[in-house]
């Protein structure tokens, strides 16, 4: 593979990564888009639901994958890329070990692969990023297909989805090589919820008290178009923003700065971070609210944790339950980031009391940490600025990601531990299988590293060690930063399950 084909990393030399303010925001690696549309006040939109996706007979859906112009900002239409045309796209609520088949139909005028994140999922069905599906006629901006190493179809695909894992809240979005981050960006993401019996013999919030909130961030022109600085000349973003790219609206399932009524009970509050830089530092302005944590990326954890905020990374869930019913009737308690000088994000009006049979138990599930393996292979996983081919730019292992060559070779059935070193900030997202946090820095896991995890948030120079072992589905996948833009900008390699 000839690494100049990559356009980024012709144009962007290390004078231009040193002006790029990696390091000018302790909790943010990006560069801050600004809208110039005219913008809503906050929590005068209400929170919407993403619909429940419905199948086409027992265990089959089909999606259509579609522009749309949608009234995100009030008085305004934005064009979005859709899954059903919606923004996010529908939600999947699924059941463990019942296998679903997705028939994705692109009528896009772009490429697309789909990727279920935190799916143990076929190879074929994984969204590796030349598996591209062409939109009709097959020949629109195919890109880079003729590489080698993808499987290419036109109008259609059927992805196989077996479902065997535990209850988790998983999550779909575009994976198409070099493209991701702008595809998300206008919107090709939603929620894929499985659920199982261990979690079915729990007493949490359910109905129109469980809420998924897939919070992103995006910036909007004058006629209420996405903004995004897409390269003009060559695959991915302007190289100003190859750090990653922020906007100045905070959308909650779609929507600017919502609010959402709720009673004063508990509710349990599915939280994507689906943007594509942006971290999150999740905080109640005031009163006794806080996040009680039930579930990780991976699904339920063994017994419940508190926290007082939530740090959350690009990819990261978290499943938690809030108690409202210290809140009287009328009041109003905003979900807020900190580490954005606190701004909102999301407001909740309590309405009313109301009862609530609603139970969080001392113990959630089976799960339970592994202890490693004595003699266990040992991989390093190097996530940084650096060379490749004699140019700059973002590497795993000082190498940028070639479809062909596979970085390691990974038997099915064995334990393996894996360490993560950054430079900057790099939400760091293994496919296939799930994996445990053995440590930070040395010491022990964070207070938000509990449970199965698929990305974890490795800080600025830091190392994180985990356990992971991939137990089923022969065949190639990634492992990568879920920074968007980095991503784009090659810091992807390709592993082999065999």
């Amino acid at each position: 593979m000839k690494l100049s084909r990559r356009g980024f990393l012709a144009v962007t030399g290390a004078a231009t990564l040193a002006g790029c303010g990696l390091d000018a925001s302790p909790g943010q690696s990006g560069e801050l888009l600004r809208s110039k549309a005219k913008l809503p006040t906050p929590f005068t939109v209400p929170l919407p639901i993403p619909p429940t996706k419905k199948p086409t007979s027992p265990g089959r859906y089909r999606v259509v994958q579609r522009k749309a112009r949608l009234e995100i900002l009030p008085g305004l239409k934005t064009e979005v890329l859709g899954y059903d045309g919606l923004f996010p796209g529908p939600t999947f609520d699924v059941r463990s070990g019942q296998t679903t088949v997705i028939e994705q139909v692109n009528e896009l005028d772009v490429p697309t692969a789909v990727h279920l994140h935190g799916g143990h999922t076929p190879a074929a069905s994984d969204g590796w990023p030349l598996d591209l599906l062409m939109p009709p006629g097959g020949h629109h901006d195919h890109g880079h297909h003729s590489m080698g190493g993808g499987d290419v179809k036109t109008g259609s695909r059927l992805y196989t989805y077996p479902n065997a894992q535990r209850a988790a809240t998983l999550w779909y979005h575009d994976h198409r090589m070099d493209y991701t981050a702008p595809q998300v960006y206008r919107g090709l993401f939603g929620l894929h919820l499985i659920r199982d019996a261990e979690e079915d013999k729990l007493s949490l919030p359910a109905g129109e008290r469980e809420i998924p909130l897939v919070i992103a961030d995006r910036a909007f022109d004058e006629d209420g178009s996405f903004i995004y600085p897409a390269a003009p000349d060559r695959p991915g973003v302007e190289s100003k923003y190859m750090e990653g790219v922020i906007g100045d609206v905070t959308l909650v399932n779609g929507a600017p700065w919502p609010i959402h009524e709720v009673d004063a009970v508990r509710y349990r509050l599915r939280i994507l971070n689906a943007a594509n830089a942006r971290r999150y530092e999740l905080a109640f302005d005031h009163g006794p609210a806080k996040f009680t944590q039930i579930g990780s990326d991976g699904g339920l954890l063994g017994a419940p944790v508190d926290h007082e905020t939530l740090l959350i990374a690009p990819a990261e869930r978290f499943d938690v339950i809030v108690d409202f019913s210290a809140y009287q009737p009328g009041d109003e308690v905003t979900l807020v980031n900190r580490l954005d000088r606190n701004a909102p994000v999301l407001r909740f009006k309590v309405a009313r009391r109301a009862a609530d049979d609603s139970h969080i138990p001392a113990r959630l599930s089976t799960y339970a940490a592994v202890e490693p393996p004595a003699g266990a292979v040992r991989r390093l996983w190097r996530f940084r600025r650096g060379s490749a081919g004699g140019h700059q730019g973002w590497t795993i292992n000082g190498k940028a990601f070639d479809p062909v060559r596979m970085q390691a070779q990974v038997r099915l059935g064995e334990y393996e531990i894996w360490s993560f070193v950054t430079d900057v900030h790099h939400p760091v997202h293994v496919h296939l299988a799930p994996f445990q946090v053995l440590s930070r820095r040395g010491g022990d896991p964070g207070p938000y590293d509990g449970g199965w995890k698929d990305t974890v948030d490795v800080r600025p120079a830091e190392v994180v060690e985990v356990l992971v072992r991939f137990s089923a589905h022969k065949g190639k996948y990634l492992i990568h930063c879920h920074n968007l833009e980095h991503e784009d900008m090659a810091m992807m390699a390709g592993f082999e399950t065999i």
